[in-house]
């Protein structure tokens, strides 16, 4: 099967006025979760990993082969994305397995260099019309080899957004308005006001990255002013691991596989319906 572009995805849900929520996996179990929830409620499915998960699921042609076993048989159109890649190489890496979007991600770096390489990657990637995602500002937590503290660290400026997007040539733009990667330190509040000056700088679609733990009120009014895409990762990882303590602590638990993992699967899947339609602004039950 060949993945869909994610590019086209998201230009969808901004002419709709929604976003799709993009889920990390790293397994054919954890794909399966987010392509079940996709095909149950008739959406677009956003996969993407990071060099982590690929590393766990064999390398980017495995990685790429695991989406295909997991989406056999699937009517729904899937993207498969590589998220926060801090090299050209890995993003090529990930052209050539199949991928249909890469997001190479130089926002620690200075905004000249940020610039310069994701234009080569954008070079690479549009003849193969693979989508390109980047990132403005940082984003407070951990991911991979980057971090970042407080919650006012460096938020995307609108200005630079408009010259980073117009000499880039990007896809899409992944901005830093008050979320953090992985579980929050802080209280979070979303930057509503530098969303809607970033909306009217650029007329690509914008990226929620640490979407996990976010108030959905918060990341709703976001998507009403902008946002088409919203990263989930650790609300998937907390849904299983909860589930996997709740499942092994009850009496009459005895280990089979499809004991331990088939609750722990399902809590996945439940997690990511739930984002699915509050992210479409639909109501959650």
């Amino acid at each position: 099967m060949r993945f869909v572009p994610m590019k086209d995805l998201l230009l969808l849900a901004g002419k709709k006025g929604i976003a799709y929520g993009a889920f990390e996996f790293w397994s054919v179990e954890t794909a399966r979760a987010a392509i079940n929830a996709g095909s149950r409620l008739g959406l677009p499915v956003i996969l993407q990993c990071g060099q982590t998960e690929i590393d766990m699921m064999g390398g980017f042609e495995a990685t790429a082969a695991t989406v295909r076993i997991a989406a056999a048989d699937t009517k729904v159109p899937i993207a498969l994305h590589l998220d926060h890649s801090l090299s050209y190489e890995a993003c090529n890496a990930a052209i050539d397995a199949g991928f249909s979007s890469v997001m190479i991600d130089m926002s620690a770096r200075p905004l000249e260099e940020n610039i310069e390489e994701t234009v080569r990657v954008a070079e690479r990637a549009r003849p193969e019309g693979v989508t390109v995602e980047a990132e403005l500002g940082r984003l407070v937590g951990e991911e991979g080899a980057i971090a970042v503290k407080g919650p006012e660290a460096a938020q995307t400026d609108p200005k630079e957004a408009e010259r980073f997007v117009r000499e880039t040539g990007i896809d899409c733009l992944a901005v830093s308005i008050g979320t953090q990667h992985g579980q929050y330190r802080f209280e979070p509040k979303l930057n509503i006001e530098r969303l809607k000056k970033i909306r009217e700088a650029v007329r690509i679609p914008l990226v929620l990255h640490g979407g996990s733990g976010t108030p959905m009120g918060q990341v709703q009014e976001a998507i009403r002013n902008g946002i088409n895409k919203v990263n989930i990762c650790t609300d998937i990882v907390v849904a299983m691991g909860e589930q996997y303590t709740r499942t092994q602590g009850a009496e009459d638990f005895r280990y089979t596989t499809a004991n331990l993992f088939t609750p722990a699967c399902e809590a996945a899947e439940r997690v990511i319906t739930e984002k699915m339609r509050a992210f479409a602004l639909k109501d959650l039950y």
